[in-house]
């Protein structure tokens, strides 16, 4: 595999009129990686993606697509190809006509553009649906022919544009099953959007955070899950108790801000574990999620935390008024910037 960015952005901005959508962001994507950009609406991670693309011109910096600079370049100039959250099918060509039109313009002829749509169609479980309209097709079924669309000109880089946000959960989670699959099977570089931070968890090689128009956290999924760098970081990727200097010098013992994550609180039925910080409070509220149980303790000090206790693994339930005692391991409390 090439050690050459498949993407490089260099001191990448853009303005309109008086805000700015992207702060100057230098990023290297490797070749073969589901790389996502994660962040709030407005954010700047659309803005990116658009520039990536060629749909937005930067105001300043560089695109480099494996070396070369394209950031002045036509989008069908680019090896590069999107699918948006709006798969914008035509309604009316059918199926397989729909994902062939790429390679119909670019001059493919009619035998080698149906028989290189079958094979996408193919590649995304689609097999034997061409002849239909796409208005004869569930959600996710035309989530997966916008997907054979895009693959069949077979581009160095895929952009997704939060294309899972109009599905239903059950759909989403199985169609970001099947997205990793077809990214590892196809081995090239998927450039994923998403606001959804538990959907950029379950997909990345690695992780981009974004925040008003900066990278604030770059790495795995692990990395940015377990050692967030910011409070911004640890309220947006998943739940935190977040805990300024002096909140976390006072309450834990502990020198410097800090976050706690809920599965790392756990309510003291018996022996206090070694090595943990404890903390009393009363128990404001139990929320069942199924699974496992959030508890949100009010404690003395005047924090609010919430706990995460597997269902299954509780020794007795808690209840609402009830003194409690929380623990956390020292080492689950995370530094932050």
């Amino acid at each position: 595999m090439s050690t050459q960015p498949a993407i490089r952005l260099s001191g990448l901005t853009k303005t309109f009129g008086s805000v700015t959508a992207v702060a100057g962001v230098d990023l290297d994507i490797a070749p073969g990686e589901f790389f996502s950009m994660l962040g709030p609406s407005g954010s700047g991670k659309t803005t990116v993606l658009r520039m990536i693309a060629g749909f937005e011109t930067p105001t300043s910096g560089t695109v480099e697509l494996f070396g070369k600079d394209v950031t002045s370049d036509a989008p069908f100039d680019r090896d590069v190809n999107t699918v948006f959250q709006d798969y914008a099918l035509f309604p009316h060509m059918s199926v397989l006509e729909n994902v062939a039109y790429g390679l119909r313009v670019r001059g493919v002829g009619k035998a080698g553009r149906e028989s290189a749509a079958k094979d996408a169609l193919s590649l995304v479980r689609l097999d034997g649906y061409g002849d239909r309209k796409p208005s004869q097709l569930s959600g996710g079924q035309r989530q997966r022919v916008a997907l054979a669309r895009a693959l069949v000109v077979e581009p160095k880089v895929l952009l997704l544009d939060e294309p899972l946000g109009a599905l239903d959960l059950k759909l989403r989670e199985q169609m970001q099953v099947e997205l990793k699959e077809i990214q590892r099977r196809l081995g090239i570089t998927f450039i994923f959007v998403t606001h959804d931070q538990e959907e950029a968890l379950t997909l990345s090689d690695r992780i981009a955070v974004f925040n008003e128009g900066n990278i604030v956290q770059l790495g795995t999924a692990e990395e940015v899950y377990r050692h967030p760098k910011t409070t911004f970081v640890a309220n947006f990727v998943g739940t935190s108790a977040v805990f300024s200097a002096d909140e976390a010098k006072a309450v834990l013992g502990h020198s410097g801000a800090c976050a706690i994550r809920p599965e790392h609180l756990e309510i003291v039925r018996g022996k206090t574990p070694s090595d943990s910080v404890t903390l009393k409070g009363k128990v404001a509220e139990t929320i069942f999620l199924g699974a496992s149980t959030r508890i949100i303790v009010d404690l003395d000090a005047g924090k609010r935390v919430a706990v995460l206790e597997q269902n299954d693994l509780a020794q007795t339930e808690a209840t609402i008024g009830e003194s409690v005692t929380v623990a956390v391991h020292k080492k689950f409390l995370a530094p932050l910037t």
